[in-house]
């Protein structure tokens, strides 16, 4: 199953994947989404984690705990940006990159 698919499956809300391998960032793309409270937002951390040990994909850097507006998980070539509902109107990190394609996936 696709990163995508898995955390769907985990009830992520607005999931969105952006190409950023046109932008002058180290990543490829990054996937957005919204945690409904710092409970789904650790396991969708976890989901995440557990994707790339699967996929013996390296995790360069992972948020350990689920506080605050904003976690990550950056893999190197994707980086996971889980935000909490109010953290993702404030940083509104979409509109920063509006210009960047979305992958359509569902």
């Amino acid at each position: 199953m696709t990163l995508f698919g898995l955390l769907d499956d985990k009830d992520a809300e607005g999931i969105l994947v952006l190409n950023m391998s046109e932008t002058n960032l180290l990543t490829d793309y990054f996937i957005i989404c919204t945690a409904n409270s710092t409970v789904h937002m650790k396991a969708l951390i976890d989901t995440v984690r557990d994707f790339a040990d699967e996929n013996e994909q390296k995790v360069i850097y992972a948020d350990k705990q689920a506080k605050g507006d904003w976690v990550l998980v950056d893999m190197g070539d994707i980086v996971v940006h889980i935000f909490s509902k109010e953290g993702r109107k404030f940083y509104a990190l979409e509109e920063l990159w509006r210009e960047s394609d979305r992958i359509s996936l569902g």
